[in-house]
C-alpha cells in the first residue's frame, strides 16, 4: 500500500493587484501548517493587500491549519464577504486543492494548491508571506481616482457637501440684519440634518430621502391645517390635557397628567399620521415603490418617525418659540440681543431633538412597523407604544419646569429607549444581510 503523501499548501493570486502594472507576474504565498495567516489591507497582516482595492477590509480573511495536508478559509467578518467558488463564506470552509477565492466583490482572486511531496518544486519561488507590495501605484499617489463609489458611501460625501454649502451661505449673509430669519433658519435645518443623519446611519436602512423629505414636509403642514386646532380641542378641551398658564401653579402629579394628554397623547399622534398615511400608500403599491415608501418592518416605522419629528422640531421652534423669545427680549434689550438669545435657545432645541420629539416618535415608529410584522397583535403592540412614547413626552416636559438635572435624566432615558429601538429593530430586519450598520460595526476596519 502507497504510503499517503503529504505537501505544502500555497495560494496563487490570479489577478494582479489593483494599480499595479501587468507585468509584475502573480504571486505565490507559502502557507503555514502551525500558525494561521491573516489577509487584508492592514499592514500587520501576513498577506498585504494593496489599498486601492476597498472592498478589502483591513483584516478580511485567515487561512488556518486544520491538520496535515489541510487548510480552512475564514472570513473575519468583513463588510463585503469572502467567496468560496462562488459560494459566501460563513465561518469557515475546508480548502481543496484548485479551489478560488475572490475577496468581496471584484476584488483580488486566488486559488489554493497543494506542492505534493514526490513532485518537483515550481520553478517560479514561493514569495515569503511578510514581504509587503513595494511598488507605488498612480491610484496610490493619486487616489481620488480610485476610490469611485466609496466616496459616498464611506467617506460622507453628501454631508461634507451640504456643510460646504451652509458655510459658504452663511458667510454670505453675514452682517445683514435683514437676513436674521433666513440665517436662523439655515442653522436650524442643517442642525437637524446632522441630528437626523446620525439616527439614519444607526438605523443602517436605505430609504430614499425624498420620502424622509416629504414626512418632515407633511408634518409640517399638518401643524399648519386645521387638524392641529382640531387636536387641540380634543386633548386640551375635552381631555384633561390644558396646559398651565404661565401664573398657573400646579403640583408635579397634575402637570404630568396634564402634559400626558395636552402634549405626548396630542403631538405623538399629529406625528404618527405621515407615518400612517406612508403605510397605507406602501399597501397599494408594487414592488420596489411599496418598500421604499411604505411600513413593512420596525426600521422603516423608525426612519419615517424621526423624520416626521424633524419637521415638528423645525416648525415649533422657527415657528413659535424663538420668535416668541427674540420679540419678547428685543422689547427689552434691542433687535440684536433678541436675535442673539433666539439663537441661543434655537440650537439646543434642535440639537436636542435626539432626544426629545425625534426619541418619541422614533420609538414610536418602531412599534407601528412591529405591529406590520406581528399583526396577530397590532393593536397590542400599537398601544404600548403610543402611551410609552406619550408618557417619555410628558416627562421631558413635565421635568422642564422643575429641575435641569431631571430633565438631563429624562434626555438620557428617551435617547436609550430609542436606541435600545433601533438595535433591536437591525435584529428583527427581514433585509437584517443589507443592512449597512450591522456591517459597519461588525467588520473589524
Amino acid at each position: 500500500m502507497k504510503e499517503k503523501e503529504f505537501g505544502e499548501g500555497y495560494l496563487q493570486e490570479l489577478s494582479t493587484t489593483a494599480g499595479i502594472a501587468n507585468s509584475v507576474p502573480p504571486r505565490r504565498y507559502l502557507l503555514s501548517s502551525t500558525q494561521e495567516i491573516i489577509i487584508g489591507r492592514d499592514l500587520s497582516c501576513q498577506i498585504v493587500i494593496d489599498g486601492s482595492y476597498s472592498v478589502v477590509s483591513r483584516r478580511h480573511a485567515a487561512i488556518r491549519p486544520a491538520k496535515p495536508n489541510s487548510w480552512l478559509i475564514c472570513d473575519l467578518n468583513s463588510a463585503n464577504g469572502t467567496y468560496l467558488n462562488q459560494e459566501p463564506v460563513l465561518g469557515c470552509r475546508i480548502l481543496q486543492a484548485g479551489d478560488r477565492f475572490i475577496l468581496g466583490n471584484n476584488g483580488p482572486e486566488f486559488v489554493f494548491q497543494l506542492l505534493l511531496s514526490s513532485q518537483p518544486k515550481p520553478s517560479i519561488n514561493l514569495t515569503p508571506i511578510s514581504e509587503a507590495e513595494q511598488q507605488v501605484s498612480f491610484t496610490q499617489l493619486f487616489p481620488i481616482f480610485s476610490t469611485g463609489g466609496d466616496l459616498t458611501k464611506k467617506a460622507y460625501l453628501i454631508p461634507g457637501i451640504f456643510t460646504v454649502v451652509f458655510v459658504v451661505l452663511m458667510f454670505a449673509t453675514v452682517g445683514q440684519p435683514e437676513t436674521a430669519f433666513f440665517n436662523q433658519m439655515l442653522v436650524a435645518t442643517y442642525l437637524a440634518g446632522i441630528a437626523y443623519y446620525f439616527v439614519y446611519q444607526l438605523c443602517g436602512k436605505h430609504k430614499p430621502w425624498w420620502v424622509l423629505f416629504s414626512m418632515a414636509l407633511s408634518t409640517g403642514l399638518i401643524l399648519l391645517s386645521p387638524i392641529l386646532p382640531l387636536f387641540i380641542f380634543i386633548f386640551r378641551n375635552i381631555l384633561p390635557g390644558r396646559l398651565p398658564l404661565p401664573d398657573e401653579t400646579v403640583g408635579f402629579g397634575q402637570l404630568l397628567l396634564r402634559m400626558f394628554f395636552g402634549a405626548g397623547l396630542m403631538e405623538e399622534l399629529l406625528k404618527a399620521l405621515p407615518i400612517l398615511a406612508a403605510y397605507f400608500i406602501g399597501q397599494k403599491l408594487r414592488s420596489p415603490w411599496r418598500e421604499k415608501i411604505g411600513v413593512w418592518e420596525p426600521l422603516d416605522g423608525i426612519l419615517l418617525g424621526t423624520a416626521s419629528a424633524v419637521g415638528f422640531t423645525l416648525l415649533e421652534t422657527l415657528g413659535q418659540y424663538v420668535p416668541e423669545i427674540s420679540r419678547s427680549v428685543g422689547l427689552q434689550s434691542g433687535d440684536g440681543i433678541g436675535q442673539l438669545v433666539g439663537l441661543q435657545l434655537l440650537i439646543p432645541r434642535i440639537i436636542g431633538s435626539v432626544a426629545g420629539h425625534m426619541a418619541y416618535s422614533g420609538y414610536l415608529g418602531y412599534f407601528i412597523g412591529l405591529s406590520v410584522l406581528k399583526p396577530s397583535k397590532r393593536w397590542q403592540i400599537l398601544a404600548v407604544g403610543y402611551f410609552t412614547s406619550a408618557t417619555l413626552h410628558a416627562l421631558w416636559n413635565a421635568t422642564g419646569l422643575l429641575s435641569g438635572l431631571f430633565l438631563a435624566v429624562v434626555g438620557v432615558l428617551s435617547y436609550a429607549f430609542l436606541t435600545a429601538a433601533i438595535l433591536k429593530a437591525r435584529t428583527l430586519s427581514p433585509t437584517r444581510s443589507q443592512n449597512f450598520a450591522t456591517r459597519f460595526f461588525n467588520t473589524p476596519k
